[in-house]
């Protein structure tokens, strides 16, 4: 993911000129998105191909892409998802666990983790049971740790818990993206690039997985940044903010008179 913002990025910058002509400016980036996009669906992985997507389609967009030009790509984007979705018979019964996890059917299948989310977070109601008070990541919810820890912080802290986690994530998304601005204003387009790639990625990530949390969005592997259980990934995200720091401090030097 972060390879990607900073190839997106860099990219952007390097194409500047003809990034109104759609097969020398966006073909050559949609190619990369595809090979690791297939890379990845080999394993499979779908939720880090759609936040590798909409990062490369973010960074395009705020680029300076022609607004019709984006619509295509944006409309290919989703077409190619729903045939993905549609030709897989293991992602279709999510998206039907999905829409009746309490089912005979699906309770004890593939709609088990999101109905025992949703157990989760009605049992936290306003204020919640308590730290350390949860059942459900003792027994029952699976993941707990990683894909489904907003449902076990909202049984814990309540919808008070689960609101300020949103509102946090909203503000570190918004001051990412400010940032990005700043440089780029600065004429420091590939920071400023790079620094608001890395806030589509945060805050599509969160918001996917908080909508899966919730029962708004169907069940994928994405923890939530910066807060769920991972080495790896926790790594690449402090790395990413700060790439963003770095960014922000340059920004304050140049808008001091200083130079970088």
């Amino acid at each position: 993911k972060l390879a990607m913002v900073l190839y997106a990025a860099s990219y952007m910058v390097r194409k500047m000129e003809i990034k109104e002509r759609f097969f020398r400016a966006v073909a050559p980036m949609g190619i990369a998105v595809f090979v690791i996009g297939m890379l990845l669906l080999a394993e499979p992985d779908m939720g880090a191909f759609m936040v590798i997507a909409v990062i490369a389609m973010g960074i395009l967009f705020l680029g300076g892409v022609n607004a019709r030009m984006f619509f295509v790509i944006a409309t290919l984007v989703v077409a190619a998802f729903a045939l993905i979705i549609a030709t897989s018979q293991f992602r279709r019964e999510r998206i039907f666990a999905y829409l009746d996890p309490f089912s005979e059917e699906h309770a004890l299948g593939k709609g088990y983790q999101l109905s025992h989310a949703l157990i989760a977070i009605g049992r936290g109601e306003i204020f919640g049971v308590g730290l350390g008070g949860s059942v459900e990541k003792l027994h029952w919810l699976p993941e707990a740790h990683t894909d489904f820890l907003l449902a076990v912080l909202g049984e814990e802290f309540g919808l008070v818990g689960v609101l300020l986690i949103i509102v946090l994530f909203l503000w570190l998304t918004r001051r990412i993206m400010h940032i990005g601005r700043q440089a780029i204003a600065l004429d420091r387009v590939f920071a400023g690039l790079t620094a608001q790639g890395v806030g589509i990625w945060i805050g599509f990530q969160a918001f996917i997985n908080v909508g899966v949390n919730l029962g708004a969005l169907p069940t994928k592997g994405l923890g939530l940044p910066l807060m769920s259980f991972g080495g790896s990934a926790m790594l690449m995200d402090l790395i990413a903010l700060a790439l963003v720091l770095r960014v922000d401090y340059e920004n304050r030097v140049l808008m001091r008179g200083g130079r970088v």
